[in-house]
């Protein structure tokens, strides 16, 4: 079956055959256009007055459309609630990466039916913002059992997984005996359920060896790396990434010019969470700088109970222009192309003849209004391979 959606105000395509000069131009805009769905592909693109016909049709009201959010970092599977530890953190309580440990006792003490319920209730509010692909990690379970089975039950919900392992030190164990399990045993049982492999390289978490260790064990694996990096402050994880050519680093908040030169000439994606920046009142990461620079950026909810309790890819948008000096398209931009590139997809990210036809429908007549009205529920429909998931109201054609 196909399915015209037409009277689109604006078309935001983020096809590198579409873009131009201006601010807008990296993002591709089509404006009066219209989009041929077939089954779960973008079957054409165009202005509205050139559509060729289609058995149902949707019109656009002259609002706006986008490719769907690519969530490319989120820690979903878990349980427990950690909203004391913000209302510390809101009195003036420093931000330190040992309450994680809080929701591994949790989650550890969890049914698979109430990770899985928890998990889903996640990726059904992300759907409804406009996320059509999200990552998923591990991490809260921190033992062979637990790790394997948050995976397992990730895997229900995307085929983005991520093993994540290596997050902090669990209590009762040193540190080489604990890398020695992440990079053996879990390892063994995780692996089947795991697309990418991370590690927190941070102080209080990996060192540098540490996390190349769990990373190239991950690699020889066949699982693609990423990793944690450079949130609390200097260090060598970016570089770390860079020099293993791994697909993202994420956080970035605290870089020297030499992570940028890294950054720049290996192509690794800089993954921003302004979400974490948002909860833990840390400094936002200076995306202008990477930006002009020539790094490509992606946008990320990060997702989790502790640090960045939003599911919201347009509240990201909002905070990336406000705090962090991009404008909204390049927002939209990293929100969506750009986190499809941090998780090696091409097919995700961009409307364009033959990609995947995730799009979204704003209650706006332009991509600026995600910045422009922040906390306002713009996001008036959702299609997610072809399948309308939220408020599409279809008429035969005719």
């Amino acid at each position: 079956m196909s399915t015209l959606l037409t009277g689109i105000g604006e078309l935001v395509t983020n096809d590198p055959e579409r873009t131009g000069d201006g601010p807008d131009g990296r993002i591709g805009v089509v404006e009066r256009a219209a989009v041929v769905v077939e089954g779960s592909r973008v079957a054409w693109i165009g202005p509205a007055a050139d559509a060729p016909a289609a058995d149902a049709v949707v019109d656009a009201g002259g609002r706006a459309v986008l490719p769907g959010f690519v969530d490319s970092h989120s820690h979903l599977v878990f349980a427990g609630d950690r909203a004391g530890e913000f209302a510390a953190r809101m009195a003036g309580t420093a931000y330190a990466a040992g309450g994680i440990r809080t929701t591994v006792a949790a989650t550890r003490a969890a049914t698979d039916e109430q990770l899985l319920s928890g998990a889903r209730r996640l990726v059904d509010e992300m759907l409804r913002q406009g996320t059509t692909t999200v990552e998923v990690k591990s991490g809260y379970g921190l033992t062979v059992r637990d790790e394997a089975r948050s995976l397992a039950i990730a895997r229900t919900l995307t085929e983005e997984t991520t093993y994540l392992g290596a997050h902090v030190v669990p209590e009762g164990t040193t540190p080489e005996q604990y890398v020695a399990l992440v990079t053996g045993p879990m390892l063994d049982a995780a692996v089947e359920h795991a697309r990418w492999v991370d590690a927190f390289c941070e102080r209080g978490a990996f060192d540098v060896d540490q996390a190349r260790t769990v990373l190239l064990a991950g690699m020889e694996r066949g699982l693609r790396g990423r990793l944690h990096a450079n949130q609390l402050g200097p260090g060598p994880g970016v570089r770390l990434a860079c020099e293993l050519g791994l697909a993202a680093v994420d956080h970035c908040t605290y870089l020297e010019d030499a992570d940028v030169d890294a950054l720049r000439d290996s192509g690794t994606v800089a993954t921003l969470l302004p979400g974490v920046e948002f909860s833990t009142r840390q400094p936002y990461p200076d995306a202008r700088r990477l930006l002009d620079a020539g790094v490509t950026v992606a946008l990320a909810s990060d997702c989790n109970p502790g640090s960045s309790f939003t599911s919201s890819m347009p509240f990201c948008v909002a905070l990336a222009v406000r705090e962090m000096g991009m404008t909204p398209a390049e927002a939209v931009w990293a929100a969506t192309a750009g986190g499809a590139r941090a998780l090696d997809r091409d097919d995700v990210g961009v409307l364009a003849v033959g990609r995947r036809a995730d799009l979204v429908l704003l209650d706006a007549p332009s991509h600026v209004h995600l910045a422009y009205r922040p906390g306002v529920p713009l996001v008036a429909g959702v299609w997610q391979r072809g399948r309308p998931v939220l408020g599409a109201t279809t008429l035969p054609a005719g």
